[in-house]
């Protein structure tokens, strides 16, 4: 399994949004490497729903059901989207600024790439922030 990180702002697609639709496209991606990233996911795949914009935290697990299919909201043809269901919420939501505290997280894309959309998450970083996030593994 991979694990991912996924940014939508709050105003356009939140996290009560996806609780509420349970499974839903991740559709809107223009930008060729966050493409690369969605092509790479697979069935089963876990990605941490983060909120950009003001709130900047990591609320939410969802994971990958249906695989990178095309984007209609795409008039070009080149970028698609995948499919994520709801896993749980976070029992506490990590904030921007504890991860940048967390000297096991300084490698994160999220710090080095903050624009990136969809992005990789190593395994132990995903144990790092969902420990943060008061959930056991």
């Amino acid at each position: 399994m991979n694990y991912w990180l996924i940014k939508s702002e709050p105003g356009t697609w939140s996290w009560q949004d996806h609780l509420e639709a349970g499974t839903a496209e991740w559709d809107g991606v223009r930008n060729h490497q966050a493409k690369l990233n969605l092509q790479a996911m697979k069935k089963g795949d876990k990605a941490f729903f983060y909120h950009s914009g003001k709130d900047k935290a990591i609320l939410g697990i969802v994971k990958v059901v249906r695989t990178y299919y095309p984007d209609p909201t795409d008039k070009t043809d080149t970028f698609g989207m995948v499919d994520f269901q709801v896993v749980r919420p976070l029992a506490q939501v990590v904030p921007l600024s504890r991860i940048r505290e967390e000297k096991k997280l300084q490698h994160l894309m999220l710090l080095k790439n903050s624009r990136l959309s969809v992005q990789p998450v190593d395994k132990a970083a995903w144990q790092q922030v969902c420990a943060m996030g008061g959930l056991k593994m």
